[in-house]
């Protein structure tokens, strides 16, 4: 309920191309939870506008995916309420730049698109948990994460250990 990873790293500092992946559980909570949150300049400790952000939306007993991205003036959200999943389960999630594309996935099936500029964000920090600002904690868990460098396809996404097709 209010606990949280903060690290000292941007992991993704640099890209131009990047694939964002997570294997979490969402359990329920409040409506709104900011549950991955990779930054820029953490040397003002405050929240800087230069982020990478996995969300979610808790919708009557479900969940959706809030993947949001921020660099300069550009900023994009992908959020589709309409794309619910059911809480208490584990899943795949990716936010992928291909360098024109920004593209959102749970369990390797596209969730949302936009074409966007994005130039790469300096070094910086990551919360896992909470927001860096410490507001809108997650409830759930996060198993793992992995950042590759270059737009991934989802054939080559992490596979949530144990699961079978949903």
């Amino acid at each position: 309920m209010d606990d949280a990873l903060f690290v000292d790293v941007h992991p993704l500092a640099g890209a131009a191309t990047f694939t964002f992946e997570a294997i979490f559980r969402p359990d329920g909570g409040n409506a709104e939870q900011r549950w991955f949150h990779l930054e820029e300049n953490p040397a003002t400790g405050a929240d800087a506008d230069n982020r990478m952000l996995f969300e979610i939306r808790v919708v009557e007993g479900q969940w959706c995916l809030d993947s949001f991205v921020r660099s300069g003036p550009h900023s994009q959200a992908l959020l589709d309420r309409r794309n619910l999943h059911p809480l208490g389960a584990w899943y795949h999630v990716a936010a992928v730049y291909d360098g024109r594309e920004f593209r959102s996935y749970v369990d390797g099936v596209p969730d949302g698109a936009a074409r966007i500029e994005f130039a790469p964000q300096g070094a910086g920090r990551t919360s896992v948990g909470v927001r860096m600002n410490k507001v809108f904690y997650f409830k759930g868990a996060v198993r793992m994460a992995r950042f590759t460098r270059r737009a991934l396809d989802p054939s080559q996404f992490l596979k949530v250990p144990g699961a079978g097709p949903r």
